[in-house]
């Protein structure tokens, strides 16, 4: 069986790794310091970002190569796994952990806004990749929330690790719409596959068996995060997957409202609804009429 070991605190993950805890809630780490150790994947209970020193022009994204190779960042939040087992074989490490307990951030404005930080949920595959002049910018980042727990801890410890924290997932958040905007031909290619995926859907009548057409479904359907692939859409289109599946779905209803003999109730079962009055509240708040008027009005 694999093993799967926890995480819980951040002294947890410092003893694993080899390193002194300076802060009961926080820790950044230079794995450039930290001798060989064994990994093993993790249950991880804290916050946690990494930044890989990797070459990521020999991997590839979809069929795409990664376009900037100066570093890798993986956000990993509490409740997910992370990480691999080398069977008790120790490597080298590279790069910079930071690693902090959902406590620290407790009653804070950053505790209110982590879920707006959505990359942490993202599967690895969809990491940042980062360019030179961005790498250098997360790893100043880093020292600097490393030079305020090297501190002694006072009052205002807490504001203003917090506070870095919080600028630092800030530029992790600039920089992933700037990787959205230089991936516009790796995007392209999932909205149109997000495009036919759809048509597949209502043609072939697995709206009939699964019902509408969810997010999760069309992002699992994808390969992606449904996180990963509500931001995607969002930067290409301008508007939430659950706004682009319901237009398709009105687009749909549209072209079935004219069919001869078809009632609402089977237009709106079709289609996947449960209840023909969802269909008809869903076309009259997109449409600003009811399919029965739109029907009239044609």
């Amino acid at each position: 069986m694999e093993k799967v070991e926890r995480i819980d605190s951040v002294k947890q993950y410092n003893n694993w790794i080899g390193t002194d805890t300076l802060h009961p809630l926080v820790s950044v780490i230079n794995f450039n310091e930290i001798p060989s150790v064994q990994h093993f994947r993790r249950y991880m209970g804290v916050y946690a970002v990494f930044l890989k020193n990797i070459k990521c022009g020999d991997m590839t994204y979809g069929c795409q190569p990664y376009d900037y190779e100066d570093g890798t960042l993986v956000f990993v939040a509490p409740g997910q796994v992370y990480g691999i087992d080398s069977k008790g074989i120790a490597t080298k490490p590279s790069g910079y952990a930071l690693i902090f307990h959902p406590d620290l951030i407790a009653g804070t404005h950053l505790g209110k806004m982590i879920k707006e930080y959505t990359f942490f949920s993202y599967e690895v595959s969809e990491a940042l990749h980062l360019s030179k002049k961005e790498r250098e910018t997360i790893i100043d980042s880093f020292e600097k929330i490393k030079v305020e727990i090297d501190q002694n801890i006072d009052k205002h410890s807490k504001t203003l690790i917090v506070s870095n924290i919080e600028l630092f997932l800030n530029y992790c958040m600039r920089f992933y719409d700037r990787q959205f905007i230089t991936r516009v031909n790796v995007n392209k290619d999932i909205l149109g596959r997000f495009e036919e995926l759809l048509n597949d859907y209502f043609k072939s009548g697995k709206a009939q068996t699964l019902g509408l057409p969810s997010v999760a479904y069309c992002a699992e359907s994808l390969h992606l995060s449904p996180n990963y692939f509500g931001d995607l859409i969002k930067k290409e289109t301008g508007n939430t997957a659950l706004d682009f599946i319901q237009s398709r779905l009105i687009d749909e209803a549209k072209v079935k409202i004219f069919e001869a003999n078809t009632s609402l109730g089977e237009i709106a079962y079709e289609l996947g609804f449960k209840y023909q009055q969802h269909f008809t509240r869903l076309f009259k708040q997109k449409t600003g009429v009811t399919p029965n008027e739109y029907r009239n009005l044609n």
